[in-house]
């Protein structure tokens, strides 16, 4: 059976995982750029935002590659920060800022980073692999 035609090929799946891991690196980004903003463009202070995987098994198969299921909102409370210069304070002085925290957020990238350089080795490997496969009979 040539390697194209296989449903679950390891090209496939470690493609999958680059681009789930791609997103993540982006919802990162985001709430990285977001960490000090104080108002969103629906008014509200950002929320910082989570990728949720899932599998992505071929029918019939019981592996596969991941994909990102839905991003969704961190539930963890605003911080509140006493600012009354700042132009977002409330009557008491107060500014709700987002939800971000920026430690977690770095080593969420440097996971995803490394990750997705994982990734990158595996197809390098298999690719290799298959070319010293094709030259055996030579």
């Amino acid at each position: 059976m040539p390697i194209a035609s296989t449903p679950v090929s390891i090209f496939d799946i470690a493609g999958s995982a680059m681009t789930a891991q791609s997103q993540r690196m982006n919802v990162t980004a985001s709430n990285l750029a977001n960490a000090d903003s104080t108002v969103g463009p629906d008014g509200l202070p950002y929320r910082a935002r989570q990728v949720v995987f899932e599998t992505a098994a071929a029918a019939g198969h019981d592996v596969g590659g991941v994909r990102v299921a839905r991003v969704v909102e961190d539930p963890s409370p605003l911080r509140r920060v006493h600012d009354p210069k700042n132009p977002a304070a409330d009557a008491d002085g107060y500014v709700d800022l987002p939800n971000v925290n920026v430690v977690e957020e770095m080593v969420n990238m440097i996971s995803a980073s490394r990750s997705y350089q994982a990734n990158v080795e595996v197809l390098n490997t298999a690719k290799t692999l298959m070319l010293k496969t094709l030259s055996v009979g030579q």
